[in-house]
């Protein structure tokens, strides 16, 4: 069914001349019908996903005794506690919980702001909005029909994660509590990206406004965290990642404190609905500063540079400092792995079996791997988006050629790959205080594989464009593969899917150039091959 379609059948829906609400059923199933593919992969990824943790949980801890170690360890550890919170319960619900719910809660939130901000402001960045509005939708339709949909989406994520909980073996009161503190921060955060879709002018702008919060929301955490092992700090009260985790499942469950989550969702809704009343469609509180009166990018590549290279920052630094934990974690991993045979295990499936201080390396910087594919897919991405919202016509219409005007953007994405990665590498090896250079070259060797998923990315943007997006669960496989295959022990048959499988496992393992090579090769035809194609085929309109 088609925008237009929706848009005729929600004003002949409309009962009444002056409703502020007509139309929001009818759009609610636009969004839910464009969002039919990536919605639930959202869901069953990052509910399943709590699930599996506590079967691992369960296999490498299967003791009183063995939990309350690792519990002990961790709450001993500033560290640890900074990434993952206190421990405020050793049974296998506990330990699922101190694992999965900071950063559970961090994946709905970011969940919740991609559904908001493209049925929001990306639809009035792209004029949809006012076709839709044409035909006499409430001025405040939109906003309900976005919200709900990111309500459905935590609601959905909520009895994923209470029957995945139930089927580990760690159900009741624990697993409810865990996923209505997940669920509440998503639709948190939600709201927190309809008011910065009210102040922005760009859709980009506003999902990095609202990432942005939520990325200080996870340092805050981590900050009160690092100080008390009892989550009392200052700093995680501050923060609604610190309430999902002072919820405490398993640990006499403090329930009031999803009262506060209901509070600031209430407030901030509010804010959004009063905001979104005193604007046009289309407009901003917050106008975009007018360019200079002569243009001062004068070539493809600059352009790409303007547009890239806030998100190529923001990543960079972000590796640098998730690298510094990472190496600050090294020197204590033997302490951390302790008589666990099963834990030695995974860390030399992920890392190798040369010692357990450069499997633990080899296993972070493959972790760096996998995260630095995400960005390469974004960015690669950014051609697609430039496309079909009309911005590179005018770029085409000039001087500058199909083929130009995309190796500007893929510099960026190639390049930057190989940037967000040295940042990693100098960072894990400041952490960790030692083998710079081992380090260093350890996370250069993962980039073949991360360019390998540049180069299927500008394959499908280039031949098939409706279907680029397909390269964003290609990069979650290998995310998922690598963070939870070695801990499920998955056949190796489906390990070898993600290039990353193939790679050496530097620093410990001895190089191994054939793989490497291969991999590069591969990505060279597969750009090749996308380019080709996209000089060939019609652009999106």
């Amino acid at each position: 069914m088609t925008a237009v379609t929706m848009a005729a059948r929600a004003g002949a829906g409309r009962r009444t001349g002056t409703g502020q609400l007509a139309g929001t059923w009818v759009l609610l199933r636009l969004a839910l019908r464009r969002d039919r593919i990536i919605m639930p992969l959202w869901v069953i990824v990052l509910g399943g996903s709590f699930s599996s943790v506590g079967k691992s949980i369960s296999s490498l801890y299967g003791t009183d005794a063995q939990r309350a170690e690792l519990a002990a360890s961790m709450n001993g550890n500033s560290s640890l506690r900074a990434m993952y919170g206190p421990v405020f319960d050793d049974s296998v619900g506990g330990l699922v919980s101190w694992r999965m719910i900071a950063f559970g809660a961090a994946l709905a939130a970011v969940m919740s702001l991609v559904v908001v901000v493209r049925h929001t402001r990306e639809e009035e960045e792209t004029g949809r909005q006012e076709m839709l509005s044409s035909a006499m939708v409430g001025r405040r339709a939109p906003l309900t029909a976005a919200l709900l949909a990111a309500v459905v989406a935590n609601a959905a994520l909520a009895l994923v994660i209470t029957a995945g909980m139930a089927g580990a073996g760690a159900g009741g009161a624990g697993a409810v509590a865990i996923a209505s503190a997940v669920a509440g921060v998503g639709v948190l955060f939600a709201c927190t990206a309809a008011i910065a879709a009210q102040f922005t002018e760009s859709a980009r702008l506003a999902k990095g406004l609202t990432a942005a919060v939520i990325g200080a929301a996870f340092v805050l955490k981590a900050a009160g965290d690092s100080a008390t092992a009892d989550g009392s700090s200052v700093f995680t009260w501050l923060s609604p990642i610190g309430w999902a985790e002072n919820v405490r499942p398993y640990a006499d469950e403090r329930w009031w404190v999803l009262l506060m989550i209901v509070a600031a969702v209430a407030v901030q809704c509010a804010a959004a609905y009063a905001l979104t009343g005193r604007r046009d469609v289309g407009m901003s509180f917050l106008a975009t500063r007018p360019g200079p009166a002569r243009g001062r990018i004068s070539t493809a590549f600059g352009l790409a540079v303007r547009l890239q290279r806030g998100a190529l920052l923001g990543w960079t630094v972000s590796f640098a400092a998730v690298g510094v934990v990472f190496g600050g974690l090294t020197g204590g991993a033997a302490d951390l792995v302790g008589d666990n045979e099963k834990t030695r295990e995974i860390f030399e499936r992920m890392g190798g079996q040369a010692g357990l201080t450069d499997a633990f390396l080899a296993s972070m910087v493959s972790v760096l791997g996998t995260v630095a594919a995400l960005y390469i897919v974004s960015s690669v991405l950014r051609l697609h988006g430039e496309e079909t919202a009309g911005r590179a016509e005018p770029v085409l219409a000039g001087g500058v050629g199909r083929i130009g005007w995309a190796a500007g953007h893929l510099l960026i994405a190639f390049g930057g790959a190989a940037l967000i990665m040295v940042a990693g590498g100098l960072g894990l090896a400041a952490g960790y205080g030692h083998e710079l250079p081992a380090v260093l070259g350890a996370s250069l060797v993962q980039l073949p594989a991360v360019w390998l998923l540049g180069g299927v990315t500008v394959l499908l943007y280039g031949a098939l464009p409706k279907a680029a997006a397909a390269a964003w669960g290609l990069a979650g496989l290998c995310l998922a593969l690598g963070w939870i295959g070695p801990a499920l022990n998955l056949p190796q048959p489906v390990m070898d899917l993600s290039p990353f499988t193939h790679l050496p496992k530097l620093p410990g393992a001895g190089m191994e150039w054939g793989p490497v090579a291969l991999l590069t090769v591969l990505a060279v035809a597969l750009v090749a091959g996308g380019l080709a194609a996209l000089r060939r085929r019609d652009m999106l309109s």
